[in-house]
């Protein structure tokens, strides 16, 4: 193992340590609501994807809502449109619901088009993109160039998947960084995180912001745990469920 993806997998004594912001990713407006009373949460994201399984079918209605009490933090909602056009009056219409409001644009539209000439004159025109679905270091070159004179945006690189791929995305965050910092007003955002131990990794490499859902966020709370103690809680927690289920041999 080198030497600097072992530094990567060295725990913080806790999940208050990191640097890397904390976004929560979802669309469950109570379950939003909720974290926003949590510190450790600076941001949210959704999707039209999470927004279907969630039951939703107005879109502008339940944005509207979680905007009226969500002011501060950001919150990015995506277009759905595949088509250039259609894409930049969705998100020139999603950039004025509300300050906080960054619009999530594809990086190519379903035939793959690039998106950036879209994206650089909504950034230019003052839309604070997030351009999503990234995998490669290319995509990020083209989208930094685009997003560079523009308004403060976000980039999001889909570690997860790309690991879903057989890649190892440390070296594509890793990469992912330094071509940004031609972009001073924008911030890289790990997303689709499998595992507790990507929120460690995301900060290793100087990731901005990484996206964590529901699910995930509850096991925040173990970074930095004693392994030890980690050990016997489990070991007691086996037995505990043993007992309970009144398990004979």
């Amino acid at each position: 193992m080198s030497e600097a993806v072992t530094s990567v997998l060295e725990a913080p004594a806790s999940v208050d340590a990191l640097a890397t912001k904390i976004f929560a990713d979802g669309a469950d407006l109570e379950q939003i609501l909720k974290l926003a009373e949590n510190k450790r949460i600076k941001g949210f994201t959704t999707n039209p994807t999470l927004m279907w399984k969630a039951g939703l079918t107005d879109y502008a209605e339940f944005a509207h809502r979680l905007l009226e009490r969500i002011t501060e933090h950001p919150v990015s909602f995506e277009v759905f449109a595949d088509d250039p056009k259609e894409i930049t009056r969705q998100a020139r219409l999603i950039s004025k619901w509300g300050p906080n409001v960054y619009v999530k644009v594809p990086v190519t539209t379903t035939d793959g088009q690039s998106m950036a000439p879209v994206v650089r004159r909504l950034s230019e025109s003052g839309v604070q993109v997030n351009v999503t679905a990234v995998f490669t270091p290319r995509q990020v070159e083209t989208i930094t160039e685009a997003v560079r004179d523009g308004a403060p945006s976000y980039i999001s690189v889909f570690a997860g998947r790309i690991a879903d791929a057989g890649v190892d995305p440390i070296p594509i965050m890793r990469e992912s960084v330094e071509i940004m910092r031609e972009a001073p007003h924008s911030e890289l955002i790990w997303a689709s995180p499998r595992e507790v131990l990507n929120i460690v990794q995301a900060d290793a490499v100087g990731c901005h912001i990484i996206t964590v859902t529901h699910d995930l966020l509850k096991k925040i709370p173990s970074i930095g745990k004693d392994l030890d103690a980690f050990s016997l809680e489990t070991v007691q927690m086996f037995r505990k469920d043993a007992v309970a289920a009144g398990f004979e041999l």
